[in-house]
């Protein structure tokens, strides 16, 4: 049967401690989403954000940690590693948006006195059993962690000779010397995946699947490239020689420049890609589905001298992709990926996908560029197995793209294709009918387009490296008549 679901990151939840977190706020959603008929939950990457990265999910510290200020006061609090007293004096922050400064603050102290209550007991069971379970990660990630503290932050090629190059002797003292860190880091991992498991557990008696976002490339100044460099294209000080990005496209005229160092893909080779098989099955255990962000730098990537300006001057560079697809298909059993494959699409990338019976993804947004009525992002030509969107993080609104976007002929076109004119209180209601509508397996509604948000409401202005990632649900903001609007709709489309 077809589905539908809600694109909602964890930040965006409403949440009375600075940034949507796992608790309360988030099964209330997940019971308007039961509500609406919907069945899937998309989410963006749960990594842990950096201020340095924009505090973009997609620059995260980790491929395998998750991000700890998800984790919610209020369940720390019913579990007894907070008081009320720890929470005071609480910020007043904007409950539209994430004040990611503030926030980082605050929880660190919130953390810091949740972690000084677990010194005072014996660990619980769960607790030893979770370091053992996750030790191939957690271990150096806890480390990673705790270095960064004692070395100012500083970008780990920075750090000194025997650190930054994983000396054994130095890295068993460092550890030593630092346990009180590298413990506290494994508490608040011990914690984040506690309640991600409870929540996700909740979903699923809901009906509610959970889809996430495994981004392909990780942040240079990662616990992944430090510990793994040699499947990075790096330097002898262990700065990039190449970085990620993508040429101009319909988001820049100049490129995306990404920045991250991109894949030794002869090193992982060798390995039988044993990373990324690792990666892939934590990213399974976290979620139901997964979407790889830029599916196509797995068939070729485009890579820019490392201290360009922008990606504009860059080369695509074929990789191993079906040696990669191979591997990973012979190790699960279930491989249930979608291929984020918008932007510059060449065939031997819609061969690959075709040939492992991968889903890609059609944004309408993107349908009245042209007057092509066989235009692949029309709902009529939509492939049966693909993921249809009205938007994504990375787009405008649909009412923001209506508004301040859409020329004058792309209104028409969408007026044309409607049969009828509509106003801008109206267009991302029609929208909405559209992909619900359509021949897609899944149709995914961005929240903002659910409350018919003009541009106030975009999550991402792709290029724009700060300023993003911002937004956020009011309380009460999503209506039971919304969602009382958005069943009946979901229902006559067959997809509940």
């Amino acid at each position: 049967m077809k589905k539908s679901g809600i694109l909602l990151h964890i930040s965006s939840l409403p949440s009375s401690y600075g940034i949507g977190d796992l608790g309360p706020e988030a099964y209330r959603f997940a019971d308007q989403l039961k509500r609406a008929g919907q069945s899937v939950w998309q989410i963006l990457p749960l990594t842990e954000t950096m201020r340095a990265g924009g505090n973009s999910p997609y620059h995260g510290l980790s491929a395998f940690a998750g991000n700890t200020y998800f984790i919610s006061p209020d369940l720390l609090l019913e579990a007894g590693w907070l008081k009320h007293s720890d929470l005071k004096p609480r910020p007043r922050f904007p409950k539209d948006r994430v004040d990611f400064d503030a926030m980082y603050t605050y929880k660190d102290r919130l953390f810091s006195a949740a972690y000084e209550r677990f010194k005072q007991q014996r660990p619980p069971a769960r607790f030893k059993q979770f370091c053992l379970d996750n030790a191939a990660w957690l271990d150096d990630f806890a480390l990673f962690k705790a270095l960064k503290v004692n070395f100012g932050d500083r970008n780990w090629a920075a750090w000194p000779k025997k650190i930054r190059e994983r000396d054994k002797t130095a890295l068993a003292k460092a550890s030593q010397d630092l346990a009180g860190l590298v413990t506290k880091q494994k508490f608040l991992q011990y914690l984040f995946f506690q309640q991600w498991s409870a929540l996700k557990n909740y979903c699923h008696k809901q009906g509610i699947k959970l889809f996430g976002d495994m981004p392909i490339y990780v942040e240079h100044n990662s616990v992944d490239v430090w510990q793994d460099p040699e499947i990075f294209q790096l330097n002898e000080n262990g700065r990039p020689v190449f970085v990620s990005g993508v040429p101009p496209d319909y988001f820049s005229k100049t490129g995306q420049l990404w920045g991250h160092p991109v894949y030794n893909w002869q090193a992982l080779k060798q390995t039988r890609f044993a990373w990324w098989i690792e990666r892939v099955a934590q990213n399974l255990r976290l979620f139901d589905l997964i979407r790889i962000d830029h599916f196509r730098g797995l068939v070729a990537f485009w890579q820019v001298r490392a201290g360009a300006k922008t990606a504009a001057k860059g080369e695509w560079i074929e990789a191993p992709v079906n040696d990669l697809l191979d591997a990973l298909k012979k190790h699960f059993s279930e491989l249930p990926l979608v291929a984020e494959d918008l932007g510059i699409i060449t065939p031997d990338v819609k061969q690959v996908m075709e040939h492992y019976n991968i889903p890609g993804m059609r944004v309408l947004v993107f349908a009245f560029g042209e007057d092509n009525p066989w235009h692949p992002y029309l709902p009529e030509n939509y492939l049966s197995g693909c993921i249809a969107y009205t938007g994504t993080h990375d787009t405008n609104t649909v009412r923001g793209w209506f508004d301040e976007e859409a020329t004058r002929k792309e209104r028409n076109r969408v007026f044309k294709y409607l049969g009828k004119r509509v106003s801008e209180r109206e267009i991302s209601w029609e929208f909405i009918k559209l992909v619900l509508n359509s021949r897609a397996e899944l149709a995914v509604i961005p929240v903002q387009d659910v409350l018919s948000l003009a541009s106030e409401g975009r999550m991402n202005m792709p290029a724009q490296a700060f300023g993003n990632w911002q937004w956020r649900l009011r309380p009460g903001q999503f209506k039971p008549a919304l969602i009382k609007k958005l069943a009946r709709l979901t229902r006559i489309s067959g997809r509940a």
